[in-house]
C-alpha cells in the first residue's frame, strides 16, 4: 500500500475546501442530471470605479469633477465614448460587447447601489459584503452559504456550489458543501501514470477508516472525482463561436460553462476579477481601467454565448465592495468611494434599464460631499435574486437583520 507521505510527494490531493464543518460530512452525495437554475457570482475586487463602468454622461458635474478621466459623451461613430443607453447613462466604450445584451433586455443595472456602511476599507466593505452583514465583523457565515442551508437539496451533488477561485471565498464559508476548485482538469488525485493505482489504494484506506468522518469524507471526496471524470471537461470546447479573454478570470468563467453544460449539479458559482484599485493613472477610455473592463465585459459576452439557451436558467451578478470618490485625485486615479455599479445578466432578467434612484453628484448630495451616494442597499439586488430566480421565498436567515424597502423589478 503507498503510504501517505509518498502520495503527497508524489501526488497531491486536490481537493479543495471539500467543506467548514461536521455537518457537511455527515451528507450523502446524489446523482445529478436535472438542470436548475443556477446563479453566478462575479467579485470585483479592489473597489471598481462605478461612474466610469457604468457612465453617467447626463450629468453636468460628472464632467466638472473629472477633467482628465472622464468618459465624453456619446457621439456616432466614436470609439472612445460612452456607449448609449438610455440618454443618461452609457457604458465604458470597452464594454461595448454588453451592449446587444441590454438592447435584448437580458442585462440590468442598479446604479447608487452599495453598503450602508460607511467603511472605505477594502477588507472590511470585501468581509461585508460577502457576509451581507454591513457593520457586523462577527457574522461567521457568507450569503450564499446561508442560501445553501436555507434551501437544502435532497438530490444536491458535490458541486451544488462552486468557487473557481484558489481558495473559497466568505460567500461561501459556511455549514454547506462547498468546493474551491483553482483548474477543473488539476481536481482529483495526481500522480502520474500511477494517478489510478494511487486513487483506488487511498480510496480503500479510506473505505477501510475506522473514524466515520474519514470514511464519509473519502466516499464523497472520490464520488466528486468519479462524477467529474465521467463529464469530461478536458474535452470541452466552447460553442456558438465564443471567445473567452485569456486571462484567470476568463479562464474561470470558462470552466464554469463547463460545470453547468456537464450537469453535475451546479446551483452557484463564484468567480473573481482583481486590479480594480486604481489611485494612479486610472485613465480614460484607455489606461488601467479600460483594460479590466474590457476582460470583464468579454468574459461575460462569451459565457453568455457560450451558454446560449442555458442562460434562460442562469443569472450573472457583478459586485464590488464599494466605488470611487466623484473626482479625480491629483494622480488622475480616483480614491476609495461608496455608492456603485451592479449588473444582472441573463435570460430572466428585466433588463434593458438603469434601476436605482440616482442622487445626483452635486457636492451636497455626494456622500460625505465627496462619493456617489448609495440609494439602493446591495442586499435588496442579493435578495431579489435569491427570491426571484433561486426561489427562496423567505430570505430572513439569508439576509438577517434587512427589512427591505420594496422590490426593484430587475427580474421577470
Amino acid at each position: 500500500m503507498i503510504s501517505r507521505r509518498v502520495f503527497m510527494k508524489n501526488g497531491g490531493l486536490a481537493l479543495v475546501s471539500l467543506g467548514f464543518a461536521p455537518e457537511f460530512l455527515a451528507r450523502t452525495v446524489a446523482v445529478a442530471g436535472s438542470r436548475r437554475k443556477v446563479l453566478i457570482t462575479i467579485f470585483q475586487r479592489g473597489a471598481v470605479d462605478g461612474l466610469n463602468m457604468i457612465v453617467p454622461f447626463g450629468e453636468r458635474e460628472y464632467y466638472a469633477a473629472r477633467p482628465s478621466i472622464a468618459i465624453a459623451r456619446p457621439r456616432t461613430g466614436e470609439d472612445s465614448a460612452a456607449v448609449d443607453l438610455d440618454g443618461f447613462f452609457g457604458l465604458h466604450p470597452r464594454m461595448a460587447s454588453l451592449k446587444p445584451l441590454y438592447d435584448a433586455g437580458q442585462l440590468a443595472i442598479v446604479h447608487a447601489c452599495g453598503s450602508p456602511d460607511g467603511t472605505r476599507s477594502h477588507f472590511d466593505a470585501q468581509d461585508y459584503m460577502e457576509t451581507a452583514t454591513p457593520g457586523v465583523k462577527s457574522t461567521p457565515d457568507g450569503w450564499l452559504n446561508r442560501y445553501l442551508h436555507a434551501r437544502e437539496h435532497r438530490a444536491s451533488t458535490p458541486f451544488r456550489a462552486v468557487a473557481l477561485a484558489p481558495q473559497l471565498p466568505r460567500s461561501l464559508q459556511g455549514l454547506e458543501p462547498a468546493l474551491a476548485i483553482g483548474q477543473i482538469g488539476q481536481f482529483g488525485i495526481r500522480a502520474g501514470q500511477a494517478s489510478a493505482h494511487v486513487q483506488s489504494s487511498f480510496e480503500s484506506e479510506y473505505a477501510a477508516a475506522a473514524n466515520s468522518v474519514l470514511h464519509q469524507t473519502g466516499r464523497e471526496a472520490f464520488a466528486a472525482i468519479r462524477m467529474l471524470e465521467k463529464a469530461d471537461p478536458s474535452r470541452y470546447s466552447a460553442e456558438n463561436g465564443a471567445e473567452y479573454p485569456r486571462s484567470a478570470y476568463g479562464e474561470a468563467l470558462k470552466q464554469i460553462a463547463q460545470l453547468i453544460k456537464s450537469d453535475v449539479g451546479l446551483e452557484i458559482a463564484f468567480a473573481e476579477s482583481g486590479n480594480w484599485d486604481h489611485h494612479v493613472n486610472e485613465g480614460a477610455a484607455t489606461g488601467q481601467l479600460a483594460t479590466r473592463l474590457d476582460d470583464l465585459a468579454r468574459g461575460i459576452s462569451a459565457l453568455v454565448r457560450d451558454l446560449g439557451d442555458r442562460m434562460q436558467d442562469v443569472v450573472i451578478l457583478t459586485m464590488s465592495e464599494f466605488g470611487r470618490a466623484v473626482a479625480e485625485n491629483g494622480n488622475r486615479g480616483t480614491d476609495h468611494g461608496h455608492g456603485n455599479a451592479m449588473m444582472i445578466i441573463g435570460g430572466g432578467v428585466r433588463g434593458g434599464k438603469v434601476y436605482g434612484r440616482w442622487p445626483g453628484l452635486s457636492p451636497e448630495q455626494r456622500f460625505d460631499a465627496r462619493d456617489l451616494a448609495v440609494t439602493t442597499d446591495f442586499r435588496a439586488v442579493f435578495g431579489e435574486v435569491v427570491r426571484g430566480h433561486l426561489g427562496l421565498a423567505d430570505t430572513s436567515h439569508v439576509f438577517p437583520g434587512f427589512r427591505e424597502a420594496g422590490k426593484l423589478g430587475f427580474l421577470l
